[in-house]
């Protein structure tokens, strides 16, 4: 790691220690509204040092864990704040899908047993991430979830979801999906696909631009692996969601690819997707600068499967 880079880490263990030591002493306070305060201003902190620009990968995950695990305490404090509920899960998230899953994904070939103990470990991430997402859902909507499922039934009305939830819904739906394909010897856990696919379409329903084409793309994975699926809607989607981009998103080419053109067996357009997603280049500042270095390593070494693929 470069001297620059551990300077930056360094420094945010400090804002973390600082902010860590500021926590328990508010939880030592009795519960009345200066305590509130604090701790709604500690949130709103850690919600938006969640969203922040980071392009070193490796620093991010250092980082992750300290930062995952002090907000998820606070966020008990508060179960109602959107911003930190959506923060916490889209970085367990991320985190299982990019540190662990793939890792797990690199090491098969050479250590099975070790690559399905971080398949087990990215499952609980996971459900983790779900869990808290859906959690901030019902604290603001009592009873989401009984509509949802109720939602299966003819006749009956599905939940609403406000506009800002849809970013909790998007990452509810997006870990429920990592966990149940992690999870094929469970079928309760797989039981439940079409209520992860039905909040997908709730918060797609609701703002179909959400995360510049991200949300979108799910909804074309989600069409492309369901059973019963249409694979000329999920292409649909798939191109939807790299228009919706303007390109820049390296994960709608590389969701393309691996939801579309694999399964497809079409080896020429695979690998002709993974090489536009490793052509994107970032935009000064794009929320999406983190996104796209995970998914511009997966698509590498996915061109460097492609033998064993197809």
């Amino acid at each position: 790691m470069y001297f620059h880079d551990r300077l930056k880490l360094n420094g945010f263990r400090r804002a973390a220690q600082y902010a860590l030591a500021a926590l328990f002493v508010t939880l030592a306070l009795p519960a009345c509204s200066p305590r509130q305060m604090v701790i709604g201003g500690l949130a709103d902190g850690l919600a938006a040092q969640g969203q922040a620009v980071e392009s070193d990968l490796d620093l991010a995950r250092e980082a992750s864990a300290f930062y995952l695990k002090l907000s998820e305490s606070l966020l008990r404090e508060q179960p109602g704040h959107y911003a930190l509920a959506e923060s916490v899960a889209a970085g367990f998230t991320q985190y299982a899908y990019a540190f662990v899953a793939f890792d797990a994904d690199r090491i098969e070939a050479q250590d099975a047993r070790a690559a399905e103990r971080l398949r087990q470990r990215a499952a609980q991430l996971y459900r983790r991430a779900q869990r808290h997402a859906i959690a901030a859902l019902e604290h603001g909507d009592p009873g989401f979830m009984a509509s949802l499922r109720a939602a299966q039934t003819a006749g009956s009305v599905p939940p609403k979801l406000k506009p800002e939830q849809v970013g909790l819904a998007y990452w509810a739906a997006a870990a429920w999906g990592g966990w149940i394909s992690l999870s094929k010897d469970d079928p309760d856990v797989v039981a439940d696909l079409p209520l992860a696919v039905r909040l997908a379409q709730l918060a797609w329903q609701t703002d179909p631009d959400w995360g510049q084409g991200t949300l979108t793309s799910l909804m074309a994975s989600f069409e492309a692996s369901r059973p019963g699926g249409q694979r000329a809607q999920a292409l649909a989607w798939f191109d939807q969601a790299i228009a919706q981009s303007a390109g820049r998103s390296a994960g709608a080419w590389l969701g393309k690819a691996e939801g579309y053109a694999l399964p497809a067996g079409d080896r020429s357009a695979f690998e002709a997707l993974l090489k536009q997603a490793l052509a994107v280049r970032e935009v000064s500042d794009s929320p999406m600068t983190l996104q796209n270095e995970v998914m511009r390593r997966r698509a590498a070494w996915l061109l460097d499967q492609a033998d064993d693929l197809f």
